[in-house]
């Protein structure tokens, strides 16, 4: 057969394959619908006239950005018809919501109410309870002993460093503390419920560690007392560090007892050892008023922690009980309230009261002293050195020797010398250790057991119960009993010391850091009442620590550091089911917004074009077909929505769709699909979806293509609802949208009963009582989830859309489920130019660089169709048909009035060619990829207001009927997806 004559003079088509029509020339304009503007008309692919082309090089020469008109190629306007807003009619068609309602039910049985737990205030429940942690072993037993090292002016810059640290953390916690309302569980509660998750559970792992931690400390410095006062009587039990091991065993073993008999008792305990730490600092200050024997200001290192650091890391654990009041935020009338004001006024008077007794300290005693009256001598003798020389005393002999007895560098108890009595700093030394001792062996239990009920890590859940009107932790009181006795084994003072001061800076940077990070995310959550928090003093804060942290031992540092970022990425990892508004979650909208808003000022290229998916899925967990497959090829690459239309009355709606949000949003998050879910609400579905395809996105981030399920029940569904599902293609196409139309042979809806508020659309059918048995949270399987083995990916490329039709089924075979399938590619062409054809689209596709290189030209596709075949697609149109007997368009309009659907004699003459093209392409599928495990086929275009929805889903019907694979029918919006230029 002759090629059909144009119009007019043409230019040179576009189109590779110019093949022979089945129509005549009289009947070019009127084919597929009105006349192209500007440009001219000829026949450009196979067997009938038609604006679409083949596939050709020249479509996607020159290639620019995305959005650009290529010459050669028809718009999708010149396809489809120019843009023409339709405003939906008909009745409305529900869809389904998605979670089935629930009501409210009955109250529960009122019980009595249970007994009001003991609450305290500021006073006793923090500052007394701060004062008496910082008052612990390291004031009475290692600051004379580090200010003899250090000398009173490098002591006093330990000191005021370490309240530094603290001081700028305290103000970070009261910040954390005002931040909402407090509960029982401590530090970790403040920064898990205000920061989250995230950055919570490592420091409560980290610091209720720290705390069991000091409980061996101060109770060994308790023994080390205990111990001196044996030996000096001679009624040492076994030996000097034997004797401290088993005193501190007992030791914590009754403030075990205490600790469990309830925090009323605690309390009382601790206030009777404030009281005793009062008097020994009254007794010593009283001490102190005695002539000075000694003026220590510069330092005199000795021994292996004789340096800067080495006395930091020991004097440090004697400031870190600032957070003893918060750890107990439970237990408090009002934390908000107490924990900043107690904290802040314990860090006061605990920093004058190092400061005062390092001064004075190291004002009245010698370095080194020989303890004996004969070492007296007179003022100016020769052969005297040091500073006793100038009160009388010679302890030249010993101090070279370093044998002396005495002296701030060799007796621990050189306070009781000092004092008025003796025996009431002795007193002192027990309050301070035993009550030092108390307060961390509450605190750590406490941060622990509500760690170990929010289960953020593995095997600890069972160390949350709690018991009696307090909720005590009994379990967890019980493992840090078992850690202090681990360390107290350790049974010196100088060597737990510096454990502790690694974990307790580590902490406090953590706490820092946190408040820093919630404050530059600038998350609306993070509303500190505090008004003497600074994010920059917390950033300081945190850097100083970390930086101290190392500074006083490396590979301490980098074992603390490697413990919380583990801690840290496990619960990033897991994702535990819980949400306190974490800063991280503050932290990645503010990264996703910043780069939404930086991707509007970026033009768009080829190279960058991702398939951003708009999916029809209704409830997704009815669809979970084409959900995966979507979510496949959009899964770490591109965008994909869920979208959803409710339909019904707004009042009795608008719950339900926040029902809906918030249920298909856990389906998807438990089926590992990476997409978003939204609904609206609507009169009807396809306005609904018209608002989905304006509306669904943000800036670049927005949908170009559709995806849906393909209608199966279009014969028997209501007309309307045939309608509005063709409808919504040429809405799709309006918007400048490609379609993706998936079919599978047993269907995509799994509701277990169909339901009253189905989409029609979609293919679901009514049930009377509108009940739902599908549950909302199944999980069926797929043959998206299933792998496929060394099959087949058969693409039709038929005509060229721009190449979507070829990049979805590429992004497919990139996943590993189908990373052994063979991609081939099936073109129609001239049985006298195969080989011509065929090269032709090797070359045009190795340009694109997809890997697909075999490559099937289709000759036998102008062939005509079986005859049975033909006669069931002319039974298959049957019913929609006007049987108008070619009457004029006045009468055929006038008989199809209120049945848009309905087909008349014209046009089904009109599209006689187009609807045997689909018979006959049926066939070849049929005979080429009976056993493929998908096929791609692009989408043959049905121009609006010429061609009846029923006619055109015959089309589809015909084309991917009987076929076993999972059919997708593909239409780019006629721009280019693919390139071959670098640039």
């Amino acid at each position: 057969m002759a090629e059909l004559p144009c119009a007019e003079p043409l230019p040179r088509c576009s189109g590779r394959f110019t093949i022979s029509t089945l129509l005549g020339p009289e009947e070019v304009l009127g084919c597929e619908g009105t006349q192209l503007s500007g440009s001219s008309l000829c026949t450009r692919t196979f067997g009938y006239n038609t604006v679409d082309v083949v596939p050709a090089y020249e479509h996607y020469a020159n290639s620019r950005g995305v959005g650009e008109a290529r010459q050669g190629r028809p718009s999708l306007a010149d396809l489809h018809s120019i843009l023409k807003v339709r405003l939906c009619c008909g009745g409305c068609w529900p869809i389904f919501n998605g979670l089935p309602d629930t009501e409210d039910g009955a109250g529960e049985p009122s019980s009595a109410p249970a007994p009001e737990p003991v609450r305290f205030g500021w006073v006793k429940g923090v500052m007394i309870r701060c004062m008496l942690n910082i008052w612990g072993v390291i004031l009475y037993l290692r600051l004379p002993w580090i200010t003899a090292q250090a000398g009173i002016a490098l002591t006093w810059l330990i000191i005021l460093m370490s309240v530094t640290v603290t001081t700028i953390t305290g103000l970070s916690i009261s910040a954390i503390s005002t931040n909402g309302k407090v509960k029982s569980g401590g530090t970790y509660f403040l920064i898990s419920r205000s920061l989250g998750p995230e950055l919570g559970g490592s420091i409560g792992l980290i610091f209720a560690f720290a705390n069991a931690v000091a409980v061996a400390m101060h109770t060994v410095g308790f023994a080390e007392t205990v111990r001196d006062l044996l030996q000096e009587h001679n009624s040492l039990i076994v030996d000097p560090t034997n004797d401290i091991r088993i005193i501190g065993v007992l030791t914590v073993t009754v403030l075990l007892g205490i600790s469990l008999a309830g925090m009323e008792w605690e309390a009382k305990a601790q206030i009777l050892f404030f009281l005793v730490i009062l008097v020994s600092f009254i007794n010593y200050l009283v001490g102190t008023v005695i002539p000075a024997s000694g003026f220590n200001f510069v330092p005199d290192w000795r021994g292996p922690e004789g340096s800067f650091f080495g006395l930091f890391s020991i004097f440090f654990p004697s400031a870190t009980g600032i957070l003893a009041g918060a750890n107990i935020s439970g237990d408090l009338k009002d934390p908000a309230v107490a924990i900043p004001k107690g904290t802040l006024m314990a860090i006061f008077w605990t920093t004058v009261s190092y400061l005062v007794l390092s001064a004075t300290i190291g004002a009245c005693v010698l370095r080194d002293a020989s303890g004996s009256l004969n070492d007296s001598v007179a003022l100016g003798s020769p052969g005297c050195e040091g500073l006793g020389c100038s009160y009388g005393w010679n302890f030249t002999d010993c101090a070279q020797q370093q044998s002396c007895r005495y002296g701030l560098s060799n007796y621990y108890q050189s306070m009781s010398m000092v004092s008025g009595f003796g025996p009431l700093i002795t007193a002192g030394i027990f309050g301070a250790t035993l009550s030092s001792a108390l307060a961390c062996l509450v605190s750590a239990p406490k941060v622990f057991q509500c760690l170990c009920k929010d289960q953020l890590y593995p095997l600890i859940g069972f160390f949350g119960k709690g018991y009696g009107k307090n909720s005590e932790p009994i379990r967890g009181y019980m493992l840090t009993y078992v850690i202090a006795i681990g360390f107290i084994l350790i049974a010196e003072l100088n060597a737990i010391a510096p454990i502790i001061s690694n974990f307790f800076l580590c902490s406090y940077a953590l706490i820092n850091f946190s408040c820093f990070h919630a404050s530059i995310t600038n998350s609306p959550g993070w509303r500190p009442s505090f008004r003497y928090y600074s994010k920059w003093a917390a950033l300081f804060g945190a850097a100083i620590s970390v930086v101290i942290m190392f500074l006083l031992t490396w590979w301490a540092a980098l074992i603390a550091l490697g413990i919380v970022v583990f801690l840290l990425g496990y619960v990033l990892y897991k994702k535990p089911d819980v949400n306190w508004g974490s800063s991280m979650q503050a932290s990645s909208y503010n990264l996703a917004l910043s780069y939404s808003v930086g991707l509007s000022e970026v033009d768009e290229h080829i190279k960058n074009y991702r398939p951003q998916c708009l999916v029809l899925t209704g409830p997704p967990n009815f669809r979970p077909a084409l959900v995966d497959f979507v979510g496949t090829f959009t899964k770490n690459l591109s965008l994909m929505i869920c979208g959803n239309v409710l339909i019904g009355p707004r009042k009795q709606k608008v719950p339900e769709a926040q029902q809906a949000l918030d249920g298909h949003t856990r389906w998807l998050l438990k089926r590992k699909i990476k997409a978003f879910y939204t609904n609206v609400l609507a009169e009807d579905l396809r306005s609904g979806v018209q608002m989905l395809l304006q509306a669904a996105g943000l800036g670049k981030m927005r949908p170009n293509i559709v995806a849906l399920g393909y209608k199966r029940d279009w014969q028997a569904a209501a007309p309307q609802s045939l309608e509005d599902y063709v409808g919504i293609l040429h809405d799709a196409f309006d918007f400048k949208h490609g379609v993706c139309l998936l079919r599978l042979r047993e269907g995509l809806n799994v509701s277990r009963v169909p339901q009253a508020h189905i989409n029609p659309a979609f293919g679901a059918a009514e049930h009377p009582d509108g009940n739902s048995t599908a549950d909302p949270e199944q999980q069926a399987s797929t043959i998206f989830q299933s792998q496929q083995g060394k099959k087949t990916i058969d693409i039709y490329w038929l005509f060229d859309d721009g190449g979507l039709t070829l990049l979805i089924p590429y992004l497919l075979g990139r996943k590993k489920r189908w990373g052994k399938c063979r991609i081939r590619v099936f073109v129609g062409g001239q049985i006298n130019r195969m080989d011509e054809e065929r090269k032709a689209i090797v070359s045009l596709l190795s340009k694109f660089r997809l890997g697909f290189h075999e490559v099937h030209v289709l000759p036998d596709i102008n062939q005509q169709p079986r005859p049975e075949h033909i006669r069931r697609f002319d039974e298959l149109i049957a019913p929609f048909r006007l049987n108008d007997g070619f009457k004029d368009e006045a009468a055929v309009n006038e008989l199809r009035h209120g049945c848009p659907w309905k087909i008349s004699d014209e046009e089904v003459h009109r599209h006689r060619a187009k609807s045997l093209r689909q018979v006959r392409l049926n066939e070849i599928l049929l005979d080429y990829s009976r056993d493929a495990a998908l096929i791609a086929i692009t989408l043959p275009i049905g121009r609006k207001g010429r061609c009846p929805s029923s006619l055109y889903m015959a089309w589809l019907e015909t084309l991917s009927q009987d076929l076993r694979p999972p059919v997708i029918l593909i239409r780019g919006n006629q721009e280019n997806v693919l390139t071959f230029y670098c640039q």
